[in-house]
């Protein structure tokens, strides 16, 4: 089933043209800009989009402007995901997978991350998630799945309208969203 509904969650996405993904991603950053957990927040990792995903990279240089650092999804050779800071003047590289990763800064480890952006590929209105298929912010954030309260940090979805879902059968393995973030 999950399968399915990623297949059909990235055919919409990518379906939408690039001004309608252009006006939603900043209608979807201005929510996030607003939120309270945005500004309580002083650490937030926050990934760098590939062509067809909402793009966050206001909300990286609005938390640049308001002084939070801020941190990019780094893939390890072994499977893992780590935080590396991103500054204005840090070289990028593209990793096997396409995605651009700050190749120096300082790491951080995702449990003192006050708020992380995350990419969603399909959501439902439950907070649930599904993602590319690798399983890398799922193993990352396992702490997260035996706590009793949400205090840090918290993983906000991006996604727009289109790939909303009527209801995800999340694996036992799957971390749930404190919020998700659309254009809708």
């Amino acid at each position: 089933m999950n399968s399915t509904q990623r297949s059909s969650a990235l055919h919409a996405r990518r379906s939408m043209t690039e001004e309608e993904r252009l006006v939603a991603s900043a209608t979807i950053s201005r929510r996030i800009l607003r939120s309270r957990v945005f500004f309580a927040a002083r650490s937030v990792a926050c990934y760098l989009p590939m062509a067809d995903e909402v793009d966050p990279r206001e909300i990286i240089a609005r938390g640049w402007r308001a002084n939070k650092r801020i941190f990019c999804p780094v893939m390890e050779k072994n499977g893992a995901m780590l935080f590396r800071e991103l500054r204005p003047d840090s070289t990028l590289l593209r990793n096997k997978f396409g995605l651009w990763e700050p190749v120096d800064g300082e790491e951080i480890p995702p449990r003192r991350l006050d708020l992380v952006i995350t990419p969603v590929v399909a959501f439902d209105r439950h907070c649930n998630r599904i993602g590319m298929g690798g399983g890398y912010f799922d193993r990352c954030f396992s702490f997260l799945r035996h706590r009793r309260s949400w205090i840090a940090p918290k993983l906000l979805g991006v996604a727009f309208a289109c790939q909303e879902v009527a209801k995800i059968s999340p694996n036992p393995w799957d971390i749930r969203l404190y919020a998700v973030y659309s254009d809708k």
